[in-house]
């Protein structure tokens, strides 16, 4: 189809059926959806729960884009979260909860097969539909959001194969997901291919919709927004994963505020399906196009003569044809808060975290099968604890299981430590963005005690802990001690985040600081402790991300800061690994920030009080690096060589990678399997509760 296609050929029939379903996703992003997907699945008598205080996080969660908007007369989309939990294994159950008029978190646990194919369920407001693990299938049909339908979340399905032997096909309105008049709507984290017609449209001024980290594929007419005369659909489509479709990947028509960011569209060579066009704005539409990456895609970016796109950081390998841009939009930010991942991780990104996601492990001891308890923290009083000290006081001591701290957006300006005693403990930022929600302290090594003395480096920490099995989630832990203001005290070392403990999973978080800002402890040299970090943002300039600890940095980005006189120069990690213990892992993530080229080493080795006996260790592979980078990455420390401990890269990218030397030894191909984020964490997966 050329790309100039007209109007008509997007119209649909206003008698055929139609499909819409929404989901939600925890505001962090790649949120892994945990046990809770196992626990309901398996459970047959699980048939309708109530949902409380303690429901899964899943049940409970809130969109982040235009979805969590105030307008309409709807603050945010939630779903079905304050009705219960229902489990549907058969198309009539699904059919029930879906079209009922009260609230429903509706959980499918098996496969269903619409009958008559192209059945479309006519979902009312106030649902969440969502898979149990990756077991839950629409085969053969989908959903219909109608006029006036808000509230709605889908998410962790598949939908698919209601195909019909037709590739342009006109005569079978078969969508997975259709939307005409609705609003609020979620889709998240599904998997949608293979159907008669779209997998997505949203349609006739359906608006504040998101659709987030999900695969779609194999289909010719994917995702149409708009056929409206109307300029009224405000939508987010953020780390969704095009691979294989034709054409719509979206087209937006007369959308009055369409941000794209961080999505990837993939043509693969070798295959019987062809591009059209990619990303295309119609009519009156304002497009922001942010971050993301295009793969051998026809016609990448197009517009007509009246509509917007403005791009910025998107990144183009392979692609043909039209790639266009022109006019002015909007910003995003006064809508609503969000970040980016960079471009050139997209693909990475997007491979292993769109798509409906698996129960992937299990938490230790009891916490990984009882409901998780949550107490909540504001500082308007709306909750139950207005600081989040409070809140980790009130768990009792030696708790068998989960405790979830949801912090509503705010500054908090404290002090937090989650003691030894305090295990299975979760603080989670309730807002969009994890920019919402911040912790933040200001003491530094050389801050003096109140009681006399100085906090020393490990005291000076904004967050510490020192419980196993900890998690922290959509929020910003910082350090905001002034150097500036305080050169006259001796000791700036100034920690955002301390952990002392095992198995601790940070998802979807910034920690902020200068100097000694991440500090990745263990209880003691002996002690093992495992630190994952995901989906997050560290920044800082010495020695930022240090200590003994056992630590994966993954899909992440590492912000190189100016000091505080306004110089460039610093060191990424610091490690002071004990002899045959893994160190630092930096994998798949971005190194970069507002530096001077060839101002920062990757790591120094840190000989804690002069030990001969540590054996420090990062590697760095598959990362994107700077032009900040030095040509030599690794330097000595306090008379100890780098080259006698253990610093390694493999198959780094960007203005600041180099070629194996000397200087820079690279692993083999052989090493590097050795040498896998599995290598790291052992027997202990992460799992987000």
């Amino acid at each position: 189809m050329s790309e100039q296609h007209s109007k008509a050929r997007h119209r649909r029939s206003r008698t055929a059926l139609a499909v819409g379903v929404p989901l939600a996703l925890t505001a962090s992003g790649v949120l892994a959806y945990g046990t809770d997907f196992g626990l309901l699945g398996s459970g047959a008598q699980q048939q309708a729960s109530a949902a409380t205080a303690a429901a899964p996080a899943w049940a409970t969660a809130t969109a982040d884009g235009f979805a969590s908007v105030n307008s309409l007369g709807q603050n945010g989309t939630y779903g079905g979260r304050d009705g219960q939990i229902v489990t549907v294994r058969t198309q009539a159950d699904l059919e029930k909860y879906a079209t009922a008029a009260e609230p429903y978190v509706i959980v499918v646990a098996g496969t269903i097969n619409m009958n008559p194919v192209g059945k479309e369920i006519k979902v009312q407001s106030d649902k969440t539909i969502v898979g149990s693990g990756t077991s839950g299938h629409i085969v053969g049909g989908g959903f219909f959001l109608g006029s006036g339908v808000h509230n709605v979340i889908i998410r962790n399905l598949t939908i698919r194969d209601s195909y019909q032997g037709v590739w342009n096909d006109k005569d079978h309105d078969f969508d997975a997901i259709q939307m005409d008049g609705a609003h609020h709507v979620w889709i998240d984290h599904n998997d949608l291919r293979h159907m008669a017609d779209g997998l997505i449209d949203v349609r006739k001024d359906s608006t504040n919709v998101t659709v987030s980290w999900n695969k779609l594929s194999q289909n010719n007419k994917t995702f149409g927004i708009g056929w409206t005369e109307n300029v009224k659909t405000d939508i987010t489509v953020h780390h969704n994963w095009f691979r294989e479709t034709e054409q719509r990947n979206p087209s937006t028509d007369n959308a009055a505020h369409a941000h794209l960011y961080n999505n990837f569209l993939e043509d693969a060579a070798g295959t019987g399906i062809k591009s059209s066009y990619g990303n295309y704005s119609r009519g009156k539409t304002k497009m922001i196009l942010e971050n993301s990456y295009f793969q051998g895609m026809n016609n990448p970016v197009t517009k007509d003569g009246t509509a917007t796109v403005v791009q910025r950081g998107n990144v183009f390998s392979g692609t043909s044809g039209r790639n266009e841009s022109g006019g002015t939009a909007f910003d995003p930010k006064t809508y609503y808060a969000y970040t980016l991942d960079a471009a050139a991780n997209v693909p990475s990104l997007l491979k292993s975290g769109a798509g409906p996601r698996s129960s992937i492990g299990t938490t230790t001891a009891a916490a990984s099968t009882k409901a998780a308890t949550t107490l909540t923290v504001a500082k308007d009083g709306s909750g139950q604890y207005t600081t989040v000290q409070a809140a980790v006081n009130a768990v009792p001591a030696n708790n068998a299981s989960r405790v979830v701290i949801a912090v509503k957006p705010g500054t908090y300006r404290e002090l937090v430590k989650v003691p030894a005693n305090k295990p299975h403990v979760t603080i989670q930022g309730t807002g969009s963005s994890r920019k919402d929600t911040v912790i933040v302290y200001n003491n530094a090594a050389g801050t003096p005690k109140p009681g006399g003395g100085t906090y020393g480096t490990g005291g000076s920490a904004t967050v510490a802990v020192e419980a196993d099995d900890f998690q922290a989630r959509n929020l910003t832990i910082n350090n905001d001690f002034d150097e500036k203001a305080n050169q006259n005290l001796s000791g700036h070392q100034a920690v955002a985040l301390r952990t002392a403990a095992d198995k601790v999973f940070l998802d979807g978080v910034i920690v902020g600081g200068d100097q000694d800002t991440l500090l990745v402890d263990t209880a003691a040299k002996d002690k093992l402790g495992r630190v994952y970090m995901r989906n997050s943002y560290v920044v800082g300039n010495v020695d930022f991300i240090f200590g003994r600890a056992t630590a994966v940095i993954d899909r992440s980005v590492i912000t190189l800061k100016k000091r505080w006189d306004g110089t460039s120069a610093g060191y990424v990690t610091a490690p002071s690994t004990a002899a045959n213990r893994k160190g630092i892992l930096i994998a798949n993530s971005t190194v970069n920030g507002d530096v001077s080229d060839r101002s920062f080493y990757l790591g120094r080795p840190w000989h804690a009080g002069g030990d001969a006996s540590l054996d420090p260790q990062t590697t760095v592979r598959n990362t994107t690096l700077s032009a900040a980078i030095r040509t030599t990455p690794w330097t000595d420390m306090s008379g100890f060589s780098w080259k006698d401990d253990r610093f390694a890269e493999y198959k780094n990218t960007g203005a600041g990678a180099g070629s194996a030397s000397s200087d820079r030894p690279q692993l083999t191909d052989a090493q590097a399997t050795g040498q896998e984020i599995a290598d790291w964490l052992g027997d202990w997966t992460p799992t987000a509760s």
